[in-house]
């Protein structure tokens, strides 16, 4: 199949994607959307709202809708490396046996990432960067495709480990859920207390997905389009050359190279879901939200003063 044929079918596909989700989940279309080009794309995203957002639901009917495997872990500040892992026991016969932990699959909800101690994230963060796991000495190749979405709550922040700037980088997406909106949350309200349950049918399977992250890697780009987002990424540094005011003045630390990589990637997914056989800059502003949002931090002027991430980045077009 050609590439032009595979991207006219994913546009479909996507568009009835999308309408599986819909079922179960009530609004949310960007945060749907930012999870699906995160995926398509080949990278983690991180999920930041309050409680009750269906931020699990979302991601359990996404893995459904994909046909892939999906494992939720709840992050405490007990839990273990090995808890996540998996760990060596001794068998009947006195052999040791490796015995696979939650991390094992093609989803993985990592429920409250910033409850967990610094030794445990870390341990996820070489899954999701290495796409393996080490025990006793023992490596383990994880079956791909392979996801991390995080969920962090931005309210009680007593006795949680935030993430370290260089573990935020290796997120694709941080998106951001709010509230619903009056009539959806009336709509959410009249389907959760029914007896009626949705079923969600898989409209893809993993080697497809695997097919599709190679499609969008195949993706021709313009040379200005790249040059746009090295541009933009490189504004967003205090000590940068053509740096606006603004990000002088309430930015501490821009986005790193990482960030120029993951626009570039997301907005290859951005247009062959839209039917674009070769994204624009247009596609690049559209990703750069979701993006850039986790890596640009602000300095103590920036929260006295109300400035938000939204602004810096709208700053940076």
């Amino acid at each position: 199949m050609s590439d032009v044929t595979a991207v006219e079918n994913l546009v479909e596909k996507h568009r009835l994607l999308k309408k599986e989700i819909a079922k179960v989940i009530v609004g949310q279309e960007e945060v749907v959307d930012q999870i699906l080009l995160s995926i398509f794309s080949g990278g983690h995203a991180l999920l930041i709202g309050v409680p009750g957002l269906a931020k699990t639901l979302m991601v359990n009917t996404i893995a459904q809708a994909l046909g892939l495997n999906f494992k939720r872990i709840q992050f405490t500040p007990d839990l273990m490396p090995s808890d996540i892992l998996g760990s060596e026991i001794l068998d009947e016969n006195r052999h040791f046996k490796f015995i696979k932990g939650p991390i094992f699959s093609n989803i993985i909800l990592a429920d409250e990432i910033n409850r967990t101690p610094p030794k445990t994230q870390a341990a996820l963060l070489e899954a999701m960067q290495e796409r393996s796991v080490t025990v006793a000495g023992n490596h383990y190749k994880l079956s791909l495709p392979y996801f991390v979405l995080a969920t962090q709550n931005p309210i009680e922040q007593e006795g949680t480990y935030p993430l370290p700037e260089a573990q935020l980088d290796r997120f694709m997406f941080a998106i951001n859920l709010d509230y619903p909106s009056f009539q959806e949350e009336v709509d959410v309200v009249k389907t959760t207390t029914s007896n009626i349950e949705q079923v969600v049918n898989p409209l893809f399977s993993a080697s497809e997905i695997i097919e599709i992250q190679q499609l969008v890697r195949r993706v021709p780009v313009p040379d200005n389009v790249i040059e746009y987002a090295v541009r933009m990424v490189g504004k967003s540094r205090p000590n940068g050359q053509a740096t606006p005011d603004l990000i002088k003045n309430y930015v501490d630390w821009g986005a790193g190279p990482r960030a120029s990589q993951n626009l570039v990637l997301a907005a290859k997914a951005h247009a062959i879901l839209n039917g674009k056989f070769s994204p624009d800059i247009e596609n690049i502003q559209a990703v750069a939200p979701g993006i850039l949002r986790h890596r640009i931090i602000k300095n103590y002027k920036a929260e006295a003063e109300g400035i938000t991430e939204g602004q810096i980045i709208q700053s940076l077009f």
